[in-house]
């Protein structure tokens, strides 16, 4: 598989707090990646090491391949675009004169892409009304128009739906889907809002005290996340047997409880059951989301 970013074991200490742990992280080509952990995990000082905005203390990392102490990081940087903390605007300029600097900047030869790229952040019709009248869900397209502007194809997110009202959360969402879909951008979003990522990534990081716990698909924890039933029973050692008679697929879990998946005939369940000696003491519906694998995941609330 090829990798956007790779981080090899990457540290970050000031004086005496370590934000970053010897982390280490794989973003796939063509994923959309959510990183996950709260406030003080490490997230924002990983976002500022990839976007070149601070080194790291030890460890590395690669930006397609090329490490970040090496001659080819220029270039691979050059593939890169991003939206740190807030969008970086000029307020008292439009739209168009935001993007007019930022093509000066790049140095790009004339401003001919402008209009398209306001188009595709839907900022087409803001004619010259100055950004620091923008709402908030407008700048951030603004802000993700202007790491559009040097043609990336590999974009770092740092929360852009927080503090946005429902309207504009969908208005990002779609974008960064579009994005990703019709011009095969890579994603890296940090987010606190995980019902929401979990509708565009493909890819997980958790992030947890400087470290990721744990990488994983989005079909992976899918397949983790399934609903089922958990059924509860007077301890039997017939109790797995019973539900090998029904043909379910199911986990046991302790002497007295099992997880049953799939469409269970409750009735059937409770006869089949009863045929052997065994009580039904509780049956409860169980649906585990992102929020809650991440939260058994260390193992406690996800408190900011």
């Amino acid at each position: 598989m090829e990798y956007c970013l790779e981080t090899d074991y990457l540290t970050k200490q000031y004086r005496n707090f370590r934000a970053l742990n010897g982390l280490t992280m794989h973003v796939p080509r063509g994923a959309i990646y959510g990183l996950i952990g709260k406030n003080g995990a490490g997230k924002t000082t990983l976002i500022r090491i990839i976007s070149g905005l601070q080194r790291p203390s030890g460890g590395s990392y690669f930006l397609y391949g090329e490490p970040y102490d090496g001659r080819g990081i220029y270039k691979a940087r050059e593939r890169v675009g991003g939206v740190v903390e807030t969008p970086s605007i000029y307020a008292n300029m439009s739209a168009y004169e935001n993007l007019k600097q930022q093509f000066i900047l790049l140095g790009k030869p004339s401003f001919g892409g402008i209009d398209e790229l306001l188009k595709l952040v839907r900022l087409d019709d803001a004619g010259k009304k100055k950004a620091g009248h923008f709402s908030l869900g407008m700048k951030q397209r603004l802000g993700i128009a202007l790491a559009l502007a040097g043609d990336p194809d590999f974009i770092v997110l740092d929360e852009p739906v927080n503090g946005l009202d429902p309207q504009g959360i969908i208005e990002i969402r779609e974008l960064i889907l579009k994005l990703n879909r019709e011009k095969n951008i890579t994603f890296l979003v940090s987010s606190h809002i995980l019902g929401e990522l979990s509708r565009i990534a493909t890819h997980y990081g958790f992030m947890h005290k400087g470290e990721i716990l744990k990488e994983i698909s989005a079909s992976e924890l899918a397949a983790v996340c399934r609903k089922c039933i958990s059924v509860t029973v007077t301890p039997s050692p017939a109790f797995a047997p019973a539900l090998d008679s029904l043909n379910l697929e199911y986990r046991i879990v302790g002497d007295d409880r099992a997880e049953v998946y799939g469409d269970a005939d409750i009735t059937g369940l409770v006869l089949a059951l009863k045929s052997r000696g065994i009580n039904l003491l509780r049956i409860t519906e169980k649906d585990e989301d992102l929020e809650s694998y991440y939260i058994n995941l260390i193992g406690g609330g996800f408190n900011d």
